[in-house]
């Protein structure tokens, strides 16, 4: 049978949260976010089958296995680090961690991430995607972009910046469904739906009083919807950002000059409360917000 080998990113964390006895300073020390350090520290945990620490308010203390296991690690973490390795003198790269929705990804960072590298050449960028309104659990990145409603617990929140919401349609499905002259002729249409991007806002706006439809296709990343949008499929809200492209090559229509201005949504960066940014990280968020400080 192969044998399992404890994950070594939660090795190092356990161990730091010894030496350290505070989860906040070993989290400090690696680099990451406490709830981060937590995460891998569980991790082992599970994976040795007992707990490491006692966890009762104060700073956590180790459990008698917790202390017989601090030696073996240490044990194994020394010989790994008294390796001779050739490249080890190489400077460490400072090194910045961020989870975004797909579609901010796509349409709002990538063309404007070129102006930061740039100008940090030194700094490293690791760019991930999560998807809206389900991956609520702060990852192991230093930062997330989220879109939601700005209220998250036990994180700081810094507004980014919102767009106003308007229904898009291809020519061809306005030419397939006869046209749609007024708000109230939406009727006659396929209405795509996201939770991210809720119709009944928008109704309100346009004074029409139409519960949020509760059939037809749902899909809950807006770049794939605007592209169901582009196929034909629907008509689907969107924002300028996302299909001032499409709109352009004459692929999709703004179909009323009626715009949601405050939809209840909008794009936020977040991170754990009380945690002390390192100078690379502060640094981005602060090209963030100066980036998107005009885009709303």
């Amino acid at each position: 049978m192969q044998k399992r080998f404890p994950p070594v990113h939660a090795l190092v964390a356990f161990e730091a949260a010894a030496r350290s006895s505070s989860f906040a300073v070993a989290a400090n020390q690696l680099c990451i976010t406490p709830s981060a350090l937590s995460h891998r520290i569980r991790l082992l945990e599970e994976f040795v089958g007992d707990r490491l620490f006692i966890r009762d308010g104060r700073a956590p203390a180790l459990t008698p296995f917790g202390r017989s296991y601090l030696e073996v690690v240490c044990t194994a973490l020394q010989t790994l680090t008294d390796f001779p390795m050739p490249g080890r003198a190489s400077p460490v790269q400072p090194r910045i961690k961020i989870t975004v929705p797909p579609t901010f990804a796509r349409y709002l960072l990538l063309p404007r991430l070129a102006s930061f590298t740039s100008a940090h050449p030194e700094i490293a960028v690791d760019v991930f995607l999560s998807v809206p309104l389900y991956d609520l659990a702060l990852s192991e990145s230093d930062l997330e972009v989220r879109f939601g409603a700005g209220k998250y617990p036990d994180l700081e929140t810094l507004k980014l910046m919102e767009e106003p919401a308007f229904p898009v349609a291809s020519p061809a499905y306005l030419e397939r469904i006869g046209g749609i002259a007024s708000p109230a002729e939406l009727a006659k249409a396929t209405l795509l739906r996201s939770a991210l991007e809720p119709w009944k806002c928008w109704f309100e706006v346009a004074g029409l009083n139409w519960p949020e439809p509760a059939t037809g296709v749902r899909i809950d990343d807006l770049g794939l919807l605007l592209e169901a949008v582009r196929l034909g499929q629907g008509v689907g809200l969107t924002r300028q950002h996302f299909c001032q492209e499409m709109i352009a090559r004459g692929e999709v229509v703004e179909l009323f000059d009626i715009r949601l201005a405050s939809p209840p949504h909008a794009y936020y960066v977040v991170y754990d409360q009380g945690t002390k940014l390192r100078p690379e990280v502060q640094l981005f968020v602060d090209w963030l917000l100066a980036s998107y400080a005009g885009a709303e």
